[in-house]
């Protein structure tokens, strides 16, 4: 019943020199020189051992390299009008004291945000077109990951809190200090971001817990979880998209609360007797409700958009659009309709 050792080595050079059809049929070595067929396990941690990465391959912007110098001026652009916006609403929160109220601590919050989710993604971007490279490092992209991760989940669970900020403003005005004073905005925003860190840091440690089989090729222009796990093995990677699909119920969860809570606004602006307060709740409402919107809509079309209008460029261009374009247009949709902010910043500039 056994067989030689001799015969085991010839039956793995038979292996080697074949190519195909011996999926069932691998030998390999074992104690007491005798051979057993090698299982699917033994296959995937080959796979897994053979899969460690240093580091990965960003998807470039153009090709030719005019093309390449002309995206890095735009995004460089781009980044320092960010810069410029959020840095202004930071500093003009910061030194007006008329300011120091529980909208402008978290549009202060707001700011950072944006700051932080561009300068992940932007400036690797940025110097990847100007020095025609693609590469980023292993940690690098655990890093862009997380932080990636960290400020969207932050961000949105803040723009809930601000919604239950203005309903407690427009429907329980007379509660207000009680309910939104300092200790509960500090509350409030403390959760926020506690969640955000625990929401980055499941998804960050699940999807570099996978065995990528698929090279390291990443096709997109930063690490982002969805492309990275198209490079996992295929019964892998359930376990990240599991934990997206608890990420995503409880997205919906706040979007709910966000959609109740503006149903009740828009009802009690509506049975105000007066048009000058009607403007004014409204004038308080609108910019959250754009940034609601403009947020809320470019991340549902780039993870909810139908397969079969998916391809390289559009995936590309509505990275840009859910990752990009909220931090740069935010502090202008705050900016225009906030008459005390932009006295304020009127005042910080003269």
């Amino acid at each position: 019943m056994g067989m030689s050792m001799d015969k085991c080595w010839r039956m793995h050079r038979v292996e080697d020199a074949l190519e195909n059809g011996i999926g069932d049929w691998i030998f390999q070595e074992k104690d007491q020189g005798r051979c057993y067929p090698k299982g699917p396990n033994d296959q995937k941690q080959q796979m897994a051992n053979s899969s460690s990465v240093s580091e990965f391959l960003l998807l470039a912007f153009a090709d030719t390299r005019e093309l390449q110098l002309l995206h890095f001026a735009l995004f460089l652009g781009i980044y320092l009008a960010v810069l410029l916006g959020n840095g202004l609403i930071l500093t003009a929160v910061a030194c007006d004291h008329h300011l120091h109220t529980p909208m402008f601590f978290f549009l202060l919050n707001l700011a950072l945000l944006d700051l932080g989710c561009i300068s992940t993604i932007l400036p690797k971007a940025m110097a990847n077109s100007l020095w025609d490279t693609r590469a980023i490092s292993y940690d690098g992209c655990i890093a862009q990951v997380f932080l990636f991760v960290l400020f969207m989940s932050v961000e949105y669970s803040l723009l809930t809190v601000m919604a239950y900020d203005r309903y407690i403003a427009i429907c329980k005005p007379l509660h207000y200090g009680s309910l939104v004073g300092s200790r509960a905005c500090a509350q409030m925003a403390a959760a926020a971001w506690g969640s955000g860190f625990l929401n980055a840091v499941l998804h960050t440690a699940n999807t570099f817990s996978l065995p990528l089989c698929q090279g390291n090729a990443v096709n997109q222009f930063f690490c982002e979880i969805s492309q990275i796990l198209k490079l996992s093995c295929s019964d892998a990677y359930l376990r990240e998209v599991r934990a997206l699909v608890f990420s995503f119920s409880l997205g919906f969860g706040c979007f709910v609360f966000i959609v109740v809570s503006y149903v009740k606004i828009f009802r009690a602006v509506l049975r105000m007797p007066s048009e000058r307060g009607q403007l004014k709740a409204f004038s308080m409402c609108l910019p959250h409700l754009a940034v609601v919107s403009l947020f809320v809509s470019t991340i549902m079309f780039a993870y909810l958009k139908p397969p079969s209008i998916s391809s390289p460029s559009l995936d590309h261009v509505v990275a840009v659009l859910y990752s990009v374009v909220p931090p740069a247009l935010n502090p202008f949709i705050y900016s225009m309709r906030n008459k005390r902010l932009k006295h304020a910043l009127w005042k910080l500039m003269s």
